[in-house]
């Protein structure tokens, strides 16, 4: 079966920064609604009528991926507001209680970033905004989507959330 929507893909992958670094690998194969929101538009162009077992490498700029870096998405917070045991890379749903910083975006994953004795830096931005990358996609199964999946044209939380970032002694940017 080719690939058209609506239908299903079972796909693996290894996704790479600009310099060929891997940032994640997908394997065993995940299913992702394709002609939904579960991949990037860019992904979806590129598998259109491909088959089980072909292999397809899409270069992503940040608007096709996880968007520019936007500067006014870091903030410092006091460090008293967070637990002891705060860490470089731990992430929060919105801010945590006791901010103090206005309108910072509530439906935000903030990442810490430094940790200094006063105050702590926080990223709303998704680790891998303002990179480019390149996705080598391998396609491992296509079948028609169910009525279901067609109606709420996801597959759930299968979309591509990658939350790691670079090691903690390494700059996200």
């Amino acid at each position: 079966m080719q690939i058209t929507a609506p239908c299903v893909v079972s796909l693996t992958w290894r996704l790479e920064d600009a310099q060929g670094q891997s940032v994640e690998e997908l394997n065993p194969a995940m299913e992702f609604f394709y002609g939904g929101d579960d991949l990037f538009a860019k992904v979806e162009e590129a598998l259109a009528g491909h088959v089980v077992g072909d292999e397809v490498s899409v270069a992503l700029q940040p608007e096709d991926a996880f968007g520019d870096y936007e500067s006014d998405l870091v903030c410092f917070e006091a460090r008293e507001i967070f637990p002891e045991n705060v860490v470089v890379g731990m992430q929060f749903e919105g801010l945590p209680e006791g901010a103090a910083t206005p309108d910072m975006p509530a439906d935000r994953i903030y990442t810490v970033t430094e940790i200094y004795p006063e105050h702590v830096v926080l990223d709303g931005n998704h680790p891998l905004a303002g990179i480019g990358l390149r996705i080598h996609v391998t396609v491992c199964d296509v079948r028609e989507a169910t009525e279901e999946e067609i109606e709420a044209g996801t597959l759930g939380d299968s979309g591509l959330t990658v939350l790691n970032g670079p090691a903690p002694d390494e700059p996200l940017h």
